[in-house]
């Protein structure tokens, strides 16, 4: 059975029937609820004795109808819905279970028992909401005498330690001594730090999955040097190659020993790839007693003495020898007889020079395969790339069509099919252009928008080329150039943002560009669009009082700005803790804003114990002791 129906089953034993399972829409959600029913957020006067059948009746429309949510029984992820039901009258046979909460539904009327040290914690409510506002402003007139009392008694019972293992590392108030503690107990915040001190632990932190943590992620922030020192720290010669072939794709300069060290132990076939070893371990390599360290040698073809060419073609073994031929006819044309030879001539097709009679057959008679692979062979001489680019296939003209060998008076005569809408990358060969100016002017101009595209990636650019593709039919190049460019207009980061908040590799962009405007954004204060309203409190002139307004936007996204304000006051953090819309609760909670006793009891709700512990409200001794229980709870790890 589901956790679905096994939730509807125990309703139904209860008297009730199940009409649905709902979002909360415009009421209080169930992962708040529980929050109201344990005590955090819940007004004065809510516990009760009893529940008398006189609640049952408020809390029933005139249909029997209203809202409810068993502890336990997750519906919609993280609590987020509730169940609609109907009773037949009286009260339901909830009591004595796991848990519940039942709210009218007009959010007006909340009827909870949850579980307590002293035994189930009975909670009715009526005018919820305003109850709800009432207690959200008393305990925002916290005094500094009580938010002392509150965090020297924290944490108290230690309900969530692992959440705030996991939550810990991303409190920007965390100092780096603590960071590096935490390292023995998680290290997931490792995916998004940039501080030199933890960094500088963690890459020679003694346990494997530490280390690893500083590069498996997007975006790793390590300097050379510590790069470097990952690889030396690093006791498995695998994963010393794996590390220096992640930094050398990062253009880091290895020092020499670490090569030595690589090319002299199990991973050589590695290390022979590698753009950086020094020339003089070739000849060592080509002499291997290892045939696959013999074949990766032979990556650096243009580097190898005439004699040692001809070993490798001559070898014993024979992948290595046709490395070795592939890499040859790079420079020199590949004869038919050598082309037929090959058990798989895909590669040869695909970046091998050819003999002129062989590449006029396989442009005439090849399968489209073929055809496709030399369409994007750049040693393909201009005659046949003029035959290819008027091929029947829509495919290998599309290919031609972004060849760097073309000028933009030949590409544009190419009949080349695109999809704007799919995922596109920079194309390499305009990437390694981008310092080039005129090679920009001429490429910003180009028919094909995959060749803008990739010059809107370009990190600076000249005005004319940047005033051109701000103005660019493709919105894409309009959002790489936003994305990408420091150059980037103001007007053009205003009018990107419109439709644009965001992705995972320029998650800042286009708001947190240097050239986004600033100044007049409250203007947009009243603009239809909730996205435009949220730029208002970025404008300098913005006030409190314009943040308290948002805080009652009745979009979410808005509300959730506002939510991330330091100007937010404590009674609306406290208010928006109870939002409908989840993400605007997360940012409530992790607002430093909030009065400490809300926080303190965040913290010890499974739901928001990962990020509450992130505020910055929090004092450090409190972390350290958050930090200690953590350990405690961390099984041992080998």
């Amino acid at each position: 059975m589901s956790p679905r129906e096994d939730l509807h089953e125990l309703l139904r034993r209860a008297g009730l029937t199940v009409l649905a399972d709902v979002p909360p829409g415009h009421v209080l959600p169930p992962e708040a609820g529980w929050r109201v029913a344990r005590g955090t957020t819940a007004p004065d006067g809510a516990l009760r004795e009893v529940l008398d059948a006189a609640w049952w009746s408020r809390l029933a429309d005139a249909g029997g109808e209203f809202l409810v949510a068993v502890l336990g029984h997750r519906i919609g992820g993280n609590d987020s819905w509730w169940t609609r039901v109907r009773s037949a009258g009286g009260a339901p046979g909830l009591s004595g279970g796991p848990g519940f909460l039942a709210l009218s539904l007009d959010g007006e009327v909340l009827v909870a028992e949850v579980p307590g040290p002293e035994g189930p914690r009975l909670t009715a409510i009526d005018r919820l909401r305003g109850r709800l506002e009432e207690a959200a402003e008393a305990a925002g007139r916290e005094t500094a005498a009580e938010r002392d009392a509150v965090w020297a008694s924290a944490p108290g019972r230690p309900a969530w330690p692992l959440h705030w293992a996991e939550g810990l590392g991303f409190n920007p108030a965390a100092p780096d001594a603590l960071l590096i503690r935490l390292l023995d107990v998680a290290e997931g915040f490792l995916h998004g730090c940039g501080r030199p001190a933890v960094l500088d632990a963690a890459v020679t932190h003694p346990e494997a999955r530490v280390r690893a943590a500083t590069v498996d992620t997007f975006r790793p922030r390590l300097t050379p040097a510590q790069w470097v020192r990952l690889i030396r720290a690093e006791p498995s010669p695998v994963r010393r190659a794996l590390w220096a072939e992640h930094a050398c794709a990062r253009g880091v300069e290895l020092p020499e020993d670490v090569y030595d060290d690589l090319v002299t132990g199990p991973c050589r076939a590695e290390a022979a790839v590698l753009p950086g070893l020094p020339a003089r371990h070739l000849p060592g390599l080509t002499h291997d007693t290892d045939p696959v360290v013999r074949a990766a040698a032979c990556a650096r073809w243009d580097e190898l003495a005439a004699p040692l060419r001809e070993r490798l073609l001559a070898d014993h073994d024979g992948a290595v020898r046709t490395e070795a031929l592939l890499a040859h006819h790079r420079g020199v044309p590949m004869p038919r007889a050598a082309f037929g030879a090959l058990h798989a001539p895909r590669r040869a097709l695909q970046q091998c020079c050819l003999a002129v009679e062989l590449e006029e057959e396989l442009i005439r008679e090849g399968d489209d395969g073929a055809r496709l692979a030399l369409a994007a062979n750049p040693r393909v001489s201009a005659r046949g790339v003029a035959v290819l680019a008027d091929d029947p296939d829509g495919d290998v003209r599309s290919t031609v069509a972004l060849r760097a060998d073309l000028t933009e008076d030949q590409r544009a005569a190419v009949r080349h099919e695109f999809d704007p809408s799919l995922l596109s990358r920079a194309l390499p060969w305009v990437v390694a252009l981008h310092a080039d100016a005129d090679a920009m002017r001429r490429l910003a101009g180009s028919s094909h928008p995959l060749v803008r595209r990739s010059v809107a990636r370009a990190r600076r650019l000249p005005p004319d080329v940047v005033e051109r593709l701000a103005r660019d039919e493709d919105r894409t190049v309009r959002l790489f150039l936003a994305e990408s460019c420091d150059d980037a207009p103001a007007e053009l980061l205003l009018d990107v943002w419109r439709w644009w908040d965001g992705s995972l590799s320029h998650p800042d962009r286009p708001r947190g560009h240097p050239n986004f405007p600033r100044a007049g954004l409250l203007r947009h204060i009243d603009d239809p669009d909730g996205r435009m309203r949220r730029l208002a409190l970025d404008d300098p002139e913005s006030t409190p009082a314009d943040v308290a307004r948002l805080a009652r936007d009745p979009a979410a996204e808005v509300r959730r700005r506002a939510a991330e304000d330091p100007r937010l006051s404590p009674a609306d953090a406290v208010r928006l803790v109870n939002d409908p819309a989840s993400e605007v609760r997360g940012a409530a909670v992790r607002s430093p804003r909030l009065p400490a006793r809300v926080l303190c009891g965040l913290l010890h709700d499974r739901d928001t114990a990962a990020s509450a512990v992130t505020s910055p409200a929090i004092p450090v001794p409190v972390l350290y002791r958050l930090l200690a229980e953590a350990a405690a709870a961390v099984p041992a790890r080998g």
